[in-house]
């Protein structure tokens, strides 16, 4: 079996050669403005959609989306925005690991956290306080088996970081978890700071569970839900549910009621494999892969109802900004 470090290094070669392919569509795409990283906060007028071109942290207008772009000289593997804070999980290289990033919104750099692992997910709490992450150990897609991920969390305020949900207590299906096999990903916090969901992988099935950050507990609802992304007024999470409940099959972007449990598949029929997130309450926004491997920002109405509508070409890790 390959050593961390080696999985690591194939990875970043991997990436290497996504992203020429990526540049090399961007050219001919969306026209942008590039600009160095501090000055993004200060071109912010106006409500924005904050986006990962070629690895490169951006923003666009909300209200026109395929128009110019503002890109930063920021490299990213995963980005995200919430709260006036900015987070950015860098990419992996020959010579340095990946790490946590965090700015606030003009910014100026507030913590850095040194990982290990390939840079997978990244949410941030509304009130920009908490911020989580996921990291592949081990594999670089949830449909294989084998796969290994860390899942931590950052509190920006007091600066406390919790290396691995793993170190939770666990109640899966009303019993205390004992198998070593647990993996979580995915989370995305409530509007208090505390409670959480996130995915845990265990005993053959998946989970969505809630967390409870001051308890350091968590305890499962359902099965079949990963990368929940809880919606602006907290009774909903958008997710990715795999297909007849196969990952190889791919993932049915839909809606979970978290009073009632029950699912709302969206109008996106293709496999999306991303933490979707939510514009408003109404519509979720997502990326989602070509079969050259470029990447693009959709969305779709968060009933189901309607058809999906192109955002941004080109760009993935979307994040809506304030005015």
């Amino acid at each position: 079996m390959l050593s961390l470090k080696a999985r690591v290094l194939t990875a970043v070669v991997a990436a290497a050669v996504l992203g020429g392919a990526a540049v090399a569509y961007a050219a001919n795409s969306a026209p942008a403005e590039v600009v160095d990283a501090e000055t993004v906060g200060a071109l912010r007028a106006g409500p924005r959609l904050q986006v990962l071109t070629n690895g490169l942290l951006s923003s666009v207008s909300a209200s026109d989306t395929r128009g110019p772009r503002t890109i930063s000289e920021r490299k990213c593997d995963r980005a995200y925005a919430a709260g006036g804070t900015v987070a950015c999980l860098a990419p992996v290289d020959a010579l340095t690991a990946t790490r946590l990033m965090v700015f606030d919104a003009q910014m100026n750099e507030r913590k850095t956290v040194p990982l290990t692992g390939f840079p997978n997910r990244l949410k941030i709490s509304a009130s920009g306080r908490m911020v989580s992450w996921t990291v592949f150990l081990e594999g670089h897609s949830y449909a294989t088996t084998g796969f290994s991920t860390q899942t931590g969390i950052l509190d920006t305020q007091t600066g406390a970081v919790v290396s691995s949900l793993e170190e939770f207590k666990a109640t899966v299906e009303g019993k205390p978890l004992t198998a070593a096999d647990a993996n979580y990903w995915g989370v995305t916090f409530t509007g208090d700071d505390n409670r959480f969901y996130a995915t845990l992988s265990t005993g053959g099935k998946r989970y969505l569970v809630e967390g409870d950050l001051s308890a350091r507990t968590v305890r499962t609802l359902t099965t079949n839900v990963e990368c929940a992304s809880v919606s602006p007024d907290g009774t909903r999470v958008a997710f990715k549910s795999a297909i007849d409940e196969d990952p190889k099959k791919g993932w049915r972007l839909s809606v979970l009621d978290l009073k009632m449990l029950r699912r709302t598949p969206l109008a996106e029929e293709h496999s999306v494999d991303d933490q979707a997130v939510w514009l408003d309450n109404d519509t979720v926004t997502y990326g989602l892969q070509r079969p050259d491997g470029v990447n693009d920002v959709w969305s779709t109405r968060a009933d189901g109802t309607g058809a999906p509508a192109l955002l941004v070409e080109g760009a993935n890790s979307p994040a809506p900004l304030p005015a």
